[in-house]
């Protein structure tokens, strides 16, 4: 048993990871699944469809690495947050689809309970805004909306869960109804300064509190499979949430750490140690992991599109075919002109937390081509970036403007756009050597629960610099060019 089988149950597709004792990966397998958008600003997820594609991966990864049941030590379990799941206890069908993390359905309910003053409730409590991305909204949906659902949960016959959850139950047999600290952290109804199920919160939305799992730290027992899944039974010995797996797997463990991924959003996570910060500034404050029964907290800010700005290059645009064509388009950008684009296409996200205000490009010229915008397609990355961690900064002054930042996902493949966003901070980038740090994440919950990988300083130790992007720009132009960018978001917001 010197294997660790990582399961990540994204947004668009499920993937497991096999990975061997040193924590290098040994194989693994992707699959996609469909969307539903039932209306206009719904998203949602068959939940057959997770559990299926999941279970799939599981054992075509395990096969390809050329392995069988024994050599699989435990399964860590990284997903997907806020998406909401509820089914019957008894047959353990689901009632109603999964319904994602981006839909907003709830815009007309966050804004009563914004209204009637319940926001600052809510925030008090779990850290979130009475927003329509987190879950306690959508499972109050579906409860109002699917006949006899509010009753059957009263009469204890339906369990709700996010898709860590549901994929434990299923798993486990319906042996378990577990989640871990960090999921429950991302629902609007887990009290992170007590550690419980809020009452208040579920009273609120009037959701009977016995349809909800017990919590757990990120590395606990969370059950053992059905022994027909994968030809005996194995223990679940670590989940954590997308976001917070990647925080663990890029071992930022001491307060003052950063992490940024990059993929079609940007979710940047500052650890602040014991202490829950409150943000003055817009950011959530959330759960980065919990060992021992005490959590570490984190500030979170989140950017709509980083790699989707790319895509738009690509797809919109159509002025590049392959996103790795953007890094030599930029290269080539004419350094007299300084094209900014603001890429609200869907609002802007923290600090601003704009709905309403869309794209808009700056400073063109009758010379202004693809290059210009190919570049300022990655400058706005960058950007974005550096007004999250201003207003980490600011809201906590335990870290210095000098942190180092690490990176990971699709995006931070681009050196350009890596060193861009070294200069435009004013401070170091590492990239590390493994870049699927949400899977090595969960995996390593997994593998030092299990035995069979270091502890948290062990595995800090084991983090391996791949490239280090250090500041090359002068501080006058990067003063400069982030007053245009400031100047640019103020002008787009106006618009």
């Amino acid at each position: 048993m010197t294997h660790i089988l990582a399961i990540d149950q994204g947004t668009t597709s499920s993937r497991a990871i096999v990975f061997d004792g040193d924590m290098k990966i040994k194989a693994s397998a992707q699959e996609e699944f469909p969307q539903h958008f039932p209306d206009s600003g719904w998203v949602e997820h068959d939940p057959g469809d997770l559990w299926s594609t999941t279970a799939g991966t599981c054992r075509a990864a395990i096969e390809k690495a050329g392995l069988g049941p024994d050599d699989i030590a435990a399964i860590g379990i990284t997903n997907q947050r806020e998406t909401v799941v509820v089914w019957d206890k008894e047959t353990g069908q689901p009632i109603y689809n999964a319904i994602v993390w981006q839909d907003r359905r709830t815009a007309e309910y966050c804004r009563e309970l914004r209204d009637a003053g319940h926001d600052k409730m809510i925030t008090a409590k779990t850290g979130l805004l009475a927003d329509p991305y987190f879950s306690g909204t959508k499972l109050k949906w579906i409860l109002d909306h699917v006949d006899g659902a509010r009753e059957q949960a009263k009469n204890g016959e339906l369990l709700f869960g996010t898709v860590d959850c549901f994929l434990i139950w299923k798993l486990t047999g319906g042996a378990a109804h577990v989640t871990d600290a960090t999921n429950a952290a991302r629902t609007s109804l887990y009290d992170i300064h007590k550690g419980r199920w809020s009452t208040s919160i579920c009273a609120l939305f009037d959701i009977p509190m016995q349809m909800l799992p017990e919590v757990k730290d990120c590395a606990a027992d969370f059950g053992m499979t059905r022994s027909d899944l994968f030809g005996r039974p194995i223990p679940i010995l670590g989940v954590a949430g997308d976001q917070q797996a990647a925080t663990i797997g890029q071992a930022c463990f001491e307060p003052g750490m950063l992490k940024s991924t990059y993929g079609t959003g940007c979710f940047a996570l500052l650890n602040t140690g014991e202490t829950a910060v409150t943000s003055n500034n817009r950011l959530l404050t959330t759960i980065a992991y919990q060992f021992d029964g005490t959590p570490t907290y984190a500030l979170e800010g989140s950017i709509f599109v980083a790699g989707a700005v790319v895509q738009w290059l690509r797809d919109g645009l159509k002025i590049i075919r392959a996103a790795s064509e953007t890094q030599p388009l930029a290269e080539q950008a004419d350094p007299n002109q300084n094209v900014v684009l603001v890429p609200a296409f869907v609002g802007l996200g923290a600090p601003y937390w704009n709905a309403e205000c869309r794209g808009a490009v700056f400073g063109l010229t009758r010379n202004s081509g693809p290059e210009e915008y190919a570049k300022a397609a990655l400058e706005s990355v960058g950007y974005q970036t550096r007004d999250l961690l201003e207003a980490m900064q600011a809201d906590w002054q335990g870290t210095g403007a000098k942190a180092t930042l690490r990176v990971d996902g699709g995006m931070s493949a681009s050196d350009w756009a890596m060193q861009f966003l070294s200069d435009i901070i004013g401070a170091p980038v590492d990239r590390p050597e493994v870049l699927e740090t949400t899977a090595l994440g969960a995996a390593w919950l997994a593998g030092q629960r299990a035995g069979l990988y270091p502890d948290m300083k062990g595995f800090a130790q084991s983090w391996a610099l791949e490239q280090k992007f250090s500041p090359q720009m002068e501080d006058g132009a990067r003063s400069r060019k982030y007053a245009a960018w400031k100047r640019a978001v103020a002008a787009t917001m106006s618009f």
